[in-house]
């Protein structure tokens, strides 16, 4: 049965990733919004736990089993997005960030086009277009400036007034985020959220292929809310559970198309989870790094190393919390958009070190 679940699809990749991945991505989880995605791993994770637990914030904290120092590994739940921050008389939704200040966020570079799902108090209300001036309406100044503002671009979702769009259950603090078709390219799989559903899927894929009797480790799941705002589910994790060592999961950053440079990041796709040394914020724990590097070069799993710029991830609060922690990063291009694009040898070869490192004896 294993065997035909892994058969490749008709496109060169493997079918039991991408129907993983194509369900994951397609829950809509902006920042502060993510009881869809909780409810989905709810629903597939509480029955093979051996213990569970939500906290009052909505992390997921679960226990798979095995004895031993007590290993958390974990990714968040949230996705990039947006929020209606204004209705315009004529129903029109402007737009701020879910994440960060709405002056300082790059996001505005990369929806325009897109379709816009709105996800108000009970889920999905409306579908819309990302929207600014185009072709023959733009003045010279509007060709002229250099980038978007929020001022500059809407959510148009065809109502022709504010009680329309209030009416269909759209309202000032809404979640917005893009609606782009999962889609395969060969062995490359692109969408929308990979960042972290990605990384969830391949804890799922984990769970299912682990020999728990194996384990060295007492193994701990955790899922996280708000980690694109500023780990604030990473931050009360760690403040309520006590763990011996933390794997944080995000998606990693490669140089591998034409206007990136290498030498700013000689990761790439296909070249398996990135080790990563060092981002924006903190170094990470190097002996649980360099374990990792060691059982990846003992079971001839593919890694990279990597230092992050404009990057931060949930493990700095466990560092913060005196829990040494790591960010295993899987490679991932045009992060931050709805196209953000993996390779399944990528994820294949994630779960395979995770699984490793988990039924190896810990180092002493």
């Amino acid at each position: 049965m294993e065997k035909e679940r892994e058969m490749p699809g008709r496109h060169g990749g493997s079918d039991r990733i991408f129907n993983l991945l194509k369900e994951l991505l397609e829950i809509p989880g902006p920042s502060g919004q993510e009881e869809a995605v909780r409810v989905w791993l709810r629903e597939r994770w509480r029955g093979r736990m051996a213990e569970w637990h939500e906290d009052p914030i909505g992390n997921i904290v679960c226990r798979v089993g095995g004895s031993g120092p007590k290993l958390l590994v974990q990714a968040h739940m949230d996705e990039i997005g947006f929020v209606v921050r204004y209705i315009t008389d004529k129903g029109f939704l402007m737009l701020d960030t879910a994440q960060g200040p709405r002056r300082m966020s790059p996001d505005r570079r990369y929806m325009i086009g897109q379709v816009a799902q709105i996800v108000g108090r009970h889920g999905i209300v409306a579908e819309g277009i990302f929207a600014t001036a185009s072709g023959h309406t733009l003045t010279q100044p509007q060709l002229d400036k250099p980038h978007l503002d929020f001022n500059d671009f809407f959510v148009d979702i065809g109502a022709k007034s504010r009680m329309e769009v209030e009416e269909r259950g759209v309202h000032v603090g809404a979640g917005v985020i893009w609606s782009w078709p999962v889609r395969r390219f060969g062995t490359r799989i692109a969408g929308k959220a990979m960042d972290d559903r990605m990384l969830l899927a391949i804890m799922d894929l984990l769970l299912d292929d682990l020999d728990r009797h194996a384990l060295q480790y007492d193994l701990w799941y955790g899922a996280t809310v708000q980690e694109e705002g500023g780990v604030h589910g990473a931050k009360a994790m760690a403040h309520l559970y006590d763990f011996d060592l933390a794997i944080a999961l995000d998606v990693g950053l490669v140089g591998d198309v034409p206007t990136v440079e290498e030498k700013e990041y000689a990761t790439h796709l296909g070249g398996g989870p990135t080790l990563v040394h060092k981002d924006a914020g903190i170094h990470y724990d190097r002996r649980l790094l360099w374990r990792l590097a060691d059982v990846a070069k003992a079971n001839n799993i593919p890694f990279q190393h990597g230092v992050y710029a404009n990057y931060g991830s949930d493990a700095h609060a466990f560092m913060d919390h005196g829990i040494p922690a790591v960010l295993i990063g899987t490679p991932t291009r045009y992060t931050h958009t709805a196209t953000e694009m993996v390779e399944e040898s990528d994820v294949t070869a994630t779960v395979n070190l995770l699984r490793a490192f988990a039924t190896m004896p810990p180092a002493q």
